[in-house]
């Protein structure tokens, strides 16, 4: 992994009025005028200011002073300036917009932009004119396309993947695994292929270590990552034949109620950090310290685990040149493992399954409260271009949209991008009431780990799992659809 930012020597040329030229807006099913979208003239308004918001990720690890400056330099003749807009990453573009205190560019999940397409806080694009289009798959598409008036319109531009990931440390991998763990002799360790593996590895971890080291450790009440488990079981969040059917979520759907055994039974090899948000927050400390041996979460924080680790080297007397050559070998991310048919982490007698994961696709939007439509348009082609989604991905650990960087990155990218396209990554309904899915879903799967963490075992007899999940089903419905007097 690159840790310095690459000299974009090519010169970056925008054709803005042939993407702008017919003055319409791009639609899956053919090209409509849409409100808002009348603001893109193809001419570009000169000698302002753009306020470009950013995630944190993006600003700690100097990726957007990058993008700002690449960008300001190719714009300069028009005196165009793109600065941070030095907000909160989560700014709610609802709130401060209208009053001239939102960004005009911003990159957040799709689940986060799309919601700003009912108030009409952010415009329509011309995408198809837009010279990553052909490289961004239909789905990554999809995930930022939204009917109005009986048309579809695109309101973001895909940038990254979202997907969980494991992150696993090659060196606490047991001296024997060739020969003790590893037996479909494939030549990757067994428990970084199957849940059932990791499950029991970390059980092994947690009893030799007296409970002062762990094997998997994961913040278990975390919906976005633990609702695969649910998902790869016939569980589903948001129904309909357009899925945003917010009367259709049933995570008890089929037999999902087997994804809150797995949930359970990986509480059972954790510790109490595993009911609330600890482990998210101390992870890439625990993992570089080796109190960990694997974690998941998402591509884009590799950066994070990269640092921890080479510091954590540093600090064992290695010179930093030695530090990152032992963090590259041994800091792994690969795709999360499959899952027991079964769907109990002691039964393999069923073979395996792929696993359904909670995934996203982060990209950016242009605010509709702008006064630089055309210069915010053209930052945005400028930021989705080959050469900085490239130099993102070698900074950041992201994984591209676009299918050309995917493919020269080769590896997990290339992975990522197939498992968008075959279905693996349930993508993040762009709906609001998902924000009502979530505490409901957590407030769940951290009673699981409770129950499994004291020993009271409540949660083992299956019938009242089901009708337990079966209970959070009809609370989300209620939380959604229900209007209180």
């Amino acid at each position: 992994m690159k840790k310095s930012v690459p000299v974009i020597c090519a010169h970056f040329v925008i054709i803005l009025a042939v993407i702008i030229a017919l003055g319409v807006a791009s639609v899956v099913n053919g090209s409509t005028e849409a409100e808002g979208n009348e603001k893109f003239t193809g001419e570009l308004e000169t000698n302002c200011t753009l306020r470009i918001l950013e995630n944190d990720t993006a600003k700690e690890q100097g990726y957007l002073d990058a993008l700002l400056t690449a960008f300001n330099e190719e714009y300069a003749e028009y005196g165009i300036v793109a600065v941070d807009a030095n907000m909160d990453q989560y700014t709610d573009l609802e709130t401060g917009g209208p009053y001239g205190y939102g960004p005009d560019v911003l990159y957040q999940a799709n689940d986060s932009l799309m919601k700003y397409v009912d108030g009409k806080h952010i415009m329509p694009l011309p995408v198809e004119e837009m010279e990553c289009y052909s490289y961004i798959s239909d789905k990554a598409w999809d995930a930022y396309t939204s009917t109005v008036s009986g048309q579809e319109y695109v309101f973001g531009v895909p940038v990254n993947i979202q997907q969980p990931l494991l992150y696993y440390r090659k060196d606490l991998l047991p001296d024997n695994w060739e020969d003790e763990w590893d037996d479909d002799k494939d030549g990757i360790p067994d428990m970084v292929e199957y849940w059932t593996d990791l499950y029991r590895y970390s059980k092994q971890i947690k009893e030799e270590s007296g409970g002062t080291k762990y094997g998997y450790m994961k913040s278990l009440n975390d919906g976005y990552f633990a609702s695969g488990y649910f998902f790869s079981y016939g569980g589903y969040v948001v129904g309909g034949d357009d899925g945003r059917d917010t009367t259709d979520i049933v995570f008890s759907n089929g037999d999902g109620y087997l994804g809150g055994k797995i949930i359970w039974q990986l509480a059972s090899v954790m510790n109490s950090e595993c009911e609330d948000d600890s482990i998210t927050k101390n992870a890439y400390y625990r993992l570089a310290s080796g109190a960990y041996f694997a974690t998941m979460t998402t591509p884009d924080v590799y950066s994070l685990f990269y640092e921890e680790l080479v510091s954590e080297y540093e600090s064992q007397g290695y010179t930093t040149s030695e530090a990152e050559a032992l963090t590259e070998e041994n800091l792994v991310v690969t795709t999360v493992p499959k899952l027991p048919v079964s769907g109990d982490l002691e039964d393999e007698s069923q073979g395996f399954k792929e696993m359904t994961v909670m995934g996203g696709v982060n990209g950016y939007a242009v605010s509709s409260y702008t006064k630089y439509p055309n210069a915010a348009l053209a930052f945005v082609e400028f930021a989705t271009s080959y050469e900085m989604i490239t130099t993102r991905s070698e900074m950041l650990g992201i994984s591209p949209a676009r299918s050309d960087v995917a493919e020269e990155q080769g590896g997990l990218n290339e992975v990522i991008y197939e498992n968008l396209d075959n279905g693996t990554i349930y993508v993040m309904p762009s709906v609001r009431a998902l924000s009502q899915v979530w505490t409901l879903l957590q407030t769940f799967c951290a009673i699981l780990a409770a129950d499994a963490l004291s020993g009271d075992n409540v949660y083992t007899d299956m019938e009242v799992l089901k009708a337990r999940l079966v209970q959070v089903d009809e609370q989300i419905y209620a939380a959604i659809n229900t209007l209180v007097s």
